[in-house]
């Protein structure tokens, strides 16, 4: 069964004043019915909880202090679940409301755990509404107006797609609000650093999250194996355009296969304990010769690390080329760095050789 997961904003969803807009509530959630209606299982990602909670606690604007933004998430939250509800059942459909966190993805139980809630609902044909629990995060925003929580939920339900949808049609190659020589990307094979620097900030002052997330959250998806489709949808039918390549808006596409949760979990959702720089032999090793990485090729190494936790690795330019659990402590690491396999028997006891093994490697190159 095909999954599609659906990233809907603030902006889209709120007045400019805050609040929910129900119109606008009612139009996606009838783009969203007439997805399920095709058979396939559609995945709402959804922000908004702030903004439809501020001025109903009496905030005049949107709330800059974290409790106050954790107030209004309380009372928005309850808001926004009641308006998809409504909104859903016309078409007899439910729905569920599942909240997560930064720290639920970096624990693999919880994650697995919520993992088998979703694919139960989806059994069921309700429609899991996922949104940041912003009540308890403690850092603020993290998921950049939840265009990278998308991302991984896309990677972890193994989505056929990512829609994120936004009031601009598309990456340009400038703004078109300022340049009226600005064109539209239509399809990205690869995001370059020069494509991340096209995309600018946010245009919104009711949602967090501006096109340079989007980018980023494109990016996590289809190193993932998730194509993404950046745009607008505005007009009855749009989103099933979307799904089926004709979208008003951006294409990013992957050539990568699906990830298995392992390694999903070892590349995204984990919270490395250091980083590892590697010289440019094991650089090449990684990314295109499929192997693992030994001591010979460490340059330099930094964090409190264990065997089995994950590492970054950097190459000599510093740019981070993926991440991988580790077989060395920091401070075994820190002694054969450097040294040939013979030199490492004779210094240090590991389970080991490799400091990182293929198999559990995510290269980001």
């Amino acid at each position: 069964m095909h999954r599609y997961v659906v990233k809907i904003g603030s902006s889209s969803l709120t007045s400019d004043e805050g609040g929910l807009n129900r119109d606008k509530i009612a139009f996606f959630a009838g783009e969203l019915a007439a997805l399920h209606q095709t058979g396939v299982q559609p995945l709402l990602v959804t922000s908004g909880a702030v903004a439809a909670g501020f001025t109903e606690i009496g905030y005049r604007k949107r709330p800059k202090h974290l409790h106050e933004k954790q107030a209004a998430a309380a009372v928005g939250q309850a808001l926004l679940m009641q308006a998809y509800q409504e909104a859903f059942s016309r078409y007899g459909i439910g729905v569920a409301q599942i909240l997560l966190t930064r720290s639920d993805f970096s624990n693999r139980l919880r994650i697995h755990n919520a993992l088998m809630t979703i694919d139960e609902l989806l059994r069921h044909r309700i429609i899991p509404i996922i949104n940041e629990n912003d009540t308890v995060s403690v850092n603020e925003l993290k998921f950049g107006d939840n265009d990278m929580l998308s991302a991984l939920v896309a990677n972890l339900v193994k989505a056929q797609q990512l829609a994120i949808l936004t009031d601009t049609d598309g990456l340009y190659t400038a703004d078109p609000r300022k340049d009226p020589d600005a064109k539209r990307i239509e399809r990205v094979e690869q995001i370059t650093a020069e494509l991340l620097q096209m995309a600018g900030g946010s245009g919104s002052s009711v949602g967090t999250g501006g096109m340079r997330s989007k980018v980023d959250a494109a990016q996590i998806a289809s190193r993932g194996g998730v194509p993404v489709f950046v745009g607008k949808v505005k007009e009855p039918g749009d989103l099933l355009r979307a799904t089926e390549g004709g979208g008003k808006g951006t294409y990013f596409e992957t050539t990568v296969h699906p990830l298995s949760t392992k390694k999903q979990w070892v590349g995204f959702h984990s919270l490395p304990q250091g980083y590892i720089v590697v010289d440019e032999g094991a650089e090449s090793a990684l990314l295109t010769g499929g192997k693992s990485l030994l001591p010979a090729g460490v340059t330099e190494v930094s964090g409190q690390f264990e065997p089995g936790d994950v590492v970054e690795v950097q190459n000599l330019s510093r740019r981070v080329i993926g991440r991988g659990i580790v077989n060395y402590a920091a401070w075994q690491l820190h002694v054969t760095a450097g040294l040939s396999t013979e030199e490492v028997i004779k210094r240090v006891e590991v389970p080991r050789m490799e400091v990182i093994h293929r198999d559990e490697w995510i290269p980001f190159g």
